[in-house]
């Protein structure tokens, strides 16, 4: 179920038109509302916005459908902020694994509530909150406990085992939705090219690898890759030489050979046409002195009167 849901964004009285599930906005557990928070993507590095749930207890993900001049009517009011955002839930220890390999790098066993911090987003110590992270730190990490406290240390084996469970259970939704993947699906329109059967298992775990791919580091993703056993993919025109790549318009083409032939309605490649045995003989006489035919069809310049 949906609910449109707005929040105050600033003094002006803007707000934003939400669609998110009703266990966002449930204060039965908790007397807290639920709020938005700027934290550091794991993706891209970049702050990103996300909601906590009440209570901190779940965290969602927040993404923004945006048109070109739109505007909705909350009431008798109109919203300049034209988005439309989607909240949807998110498994937190996406953002928490990024603090733990940062970590990992001194090799040693730490207590989470020192490891997940950031100065620039101190929100970032909410996750610990949610239910899920401190129960699940155990797939993307070794833990120690030492009296009554734990302690964790980051695990590349055990994180790629994860990511690769996460990549299964993927394929495994597409598959059920009967969703088309790989060179068979044209991606501008979602449109199925050629049969589900044709659609090999690879083509299946790419799709899911680079969904997954969306909510970790660029290196994690190439180690996943090789984990999967799926070979990395080079465009064609991206291992050419530059000299050799050309653009495809009716521009001329700035480089450093002359190429703006090829842009040429009237330029067609065609083999040359082997010459005859006159035309042979011809090109072997010797020009030298011989006026061209062209001087015999000039027209006679008339001399001028005295």
């Amino acid at each position: 179920m949906t609910t449109k849901k707005k929040r105050t964004r600033s003094v002006h009285n803007d707000s934003w038109v939400v669609i998110a599930a009703e266990s966002v906005i449930d204060t039965q557990k908790d007397d807290s509302d639920p709020a938005f928070v700027r934290l550091r993507n794991p993706s891209t590095d970049e702050a990103s916005l996300y909601m906590l749930s009440s209570g901190d207890v779940q965290l969602f993900e927040v993404k923004a459908f945006e048109e070109d001049f739109h505007s909705w009517f909350v009431g008798q009011t109109v919203q300049r902020d034209g988005r439309l955002l989607f909240v949807t839930p998110m498994d937190p220890l996406y953002l928490i694994l990024p603090h733990l390999i940062k970590c990992g790098k001194e090799g040693k066993f730490q207590p989470v509530d020192q490891v997940v911090m950031d100065e620039d987003f101190p929100a970032c110590s909410r996750l610990l909150s949610c239910t899920r992270s401190l129960a699940s730190l155990h797939h993307i990490a070794e833990e120690k406990e030492v009296g009554n406290q734990k302690f964790h240390r980051y695990s590349q084996d055990k994180t790629m085992n994860w990511l690769k469970k996460k990549v299964e259970r993927t394929v495994t939704a597409l598959k059920k939705r009967h969703i088309s993947v790989g060179e068979g699906v044209k991606s501008s329109t979602y449109v199925r090219v050629k049969s589900e059967s044709d659609c090999q298992e690879e083509d299946y775990l790419r799709y899911a690898h680079g969904l997954v791919s969306e909510y970790i580091s660029e290196d994690l993703s190439r180690a996943l890759l090789r984990h999967l056993q799926l070979p990395e993919l080079t465009s064609p025109k991206e291992t050419e030489p530059p000299s050799k790549k050309r653009k495809l318009s009716d521009k001329p083409v700035e480089a450093g050979e002359d190429y703006t032939k090829f842009n040429s309605a009237d330029f067609a490649r065609k083999p040359p046409k082997k010459m005859t045995t006159a035309q042979k003989t011809l090109a072997k006489v010797d020009k030298s002195g011989m006026k061209p035919m062209s001087s015999f069809f000039s027209p006679k310049v008339k001399a001028e009167k005295q």
